[in-house]
Parts: structure tokens; C-alpha cells; sequence
């Protein structure tokens, strides 16, 4: 039904994830970010409400594994489950559940963790997670060539709808909120929505802080 990956940008301090699946609308569920506390996929037969309060553990002071035992140990239902969980720090915790399902698989690697469920095949994480540690540039760049890789590699045993990339900076705002609710190919469509967004996405930033220092909008009528 899903595969995504979580990860933390050890130059910046960046968190976010990128995510996709046959469900419409994912990233709206799914994908849980918070500056400089960590990031949060929170899938499979999904809980929306488990992604906070991982965070809210993360924020406190725990580190990701403990962070996601508390939310999980004696929940009702965590055996539906599948949690991913990246750190401020870049260490990483994942939840599988006895009742995911189909074909599920995870993978960890420095600053990510990957997983799915409804696979193609179990390696679709590990390609997910190789991909991002062979990557260079801008944390989003390098979750999209994640994501790409998973897809590449066999993504869902159906056909992807919807899509996501979500990363959080220093802002009480994400950085980056880009999603594909519903589409034949969203993970292409989120390619180019990121190629768009990336090269101004400072420019947001700028106008939130110092609108009288920042670039102009690029629109009619801004002369």
C-alpha cells in the first residue's frame, strides 16, 4: 500500500521523508516532520495520530527508539502498524506489526530508515536506502532520488496514485510540503513540482522573514 523513507541531513540538521502509494492523498496521513525534533512515517493501515505523538516523545528528549516504544508498547492495534522514525541526531526506529500487509520489507542506513508494504518484492527499501546514501546535494533532492529508487525497483505490487516529499529546517513550517493526491504518475509529477519549488525555495523563507529584503515574485504586476 506503501513505501516511503525518513531521513535527517547530517550538514544542515534538515529532517523529512518522501513517500507514495496506491491510496490517495498519502503525504496528507502519512508524512510527519518537525524542526529539529525528527521525522515520522506513520503507514500501512495508518494511524494518523501515531506520527505526533512519536514526535512529542522525540521532542521531550527521547531518542527514536525509545521514542517509538512509548508510543507503541500496550497501544490497541499497533500490530497494524508500520512506523518509521528518524532522530535530530540521525538515529533511526521502525515498527513493522504483525498484521502489515503483503509483501513488507525495512531497511536503516546512516541518518534513514526505509519500509513498505504491498511490495513488488522486500528489497524495494534497501534500493530506497542505497539511493539516498549515494546521493549528493539538498536533503530533498536526495529523498527524491530515494523514492525514484524505490519506485525503480519494483515500488507497490500495483500501481502508485499518490506521492509526497515534506521537510522540516529551523521554521515552525515545513520547508518543503509538496504532494500528488491522486495521479497515474505521482512520482514523476512530484519530480517536477520539486524541480519548480527547489530553486525558490528560499525566496519563501526570505519573504516570511524580511519581506522587505526579499526577491521579487515573478509575477505580473510585480514591477
Amino acid at each position: 500500500m506503501t513505501f516511503s523513507i525518513v531521513a535527517r541531513c547530517a550538514r544542515t540538521g534538515q529532517v523529512g521523508i518522501a513517500i507514495s502509494s496506491s491510496s490517495p492523498a498519502v503525504a496528507a496521513r502519512c508524512a510527519h516532520v518537525r524542526a529539529g525534533v525528527g521525522a515520522v512515517a506513520s503507514q500501512n493501515i495508518t494511524d494518523p495520530a501515531l506520527g505526533p505523538l512519536v514526535l512529542d516523545r522525540m521532542a521531550a528528549g527521547l531518542p527514536a527508539a525509545e521514542a517509538l516504544k512509548a508510543v507503541s508498547a500496550g497501544r490497541a492495534h499497533i500490530d497494524y502498524r508500520q512506523l518509521l522514525v528518524v532522530d535530530r541526531a540521525g538515529t533511526t526506529a521502525i515498527h513493522s506489526g504483525r498484521q502489515v500487509l503483503g509483501v513488507w520489507g525495512e531497511a536503516r542506513a546512516t541518518d534513514c530508515a526505509a519500509g513498505g508494504n504491498l511490495l513488488a518484492g522486500e528489497r524495494v527499501p534497501v534500493a530506497m536506502v542505497e539511493a539516498f546514501a549515494a546521493a549528493g546535494g539538498h536533503l530533498g533532492e536526495r529523498l527524491m532520488q530515494a523514492l525514484e529508487a524505490g519506485l525503480e525497483a519494483g515500488g507497490e505490487a500495483g500501481p502508485v496514485h499518490s506521492a509526497g516529499l515534506k521537510l522540516a529546517d529551523r521554521l515552525d513550517w515545513p520547508l518543503v510540503d509538496l504532494r500528488i493526491d491522486w495521479a497515474a504518475d505521482p512520482v514523476a509529477m512530484l519530480r517536477a513540482a520539486w524541480e519548480v519549488y527547489a530553486p525558490q525555495m528560499e525566496d519563501y523563507v526570505q519573504r516570511a522573514e524580511d519581506p522587505a529584503r526579499a526577491p521579487g515574485y515573478g509575477v505580473p504586476g510585480d514591477e
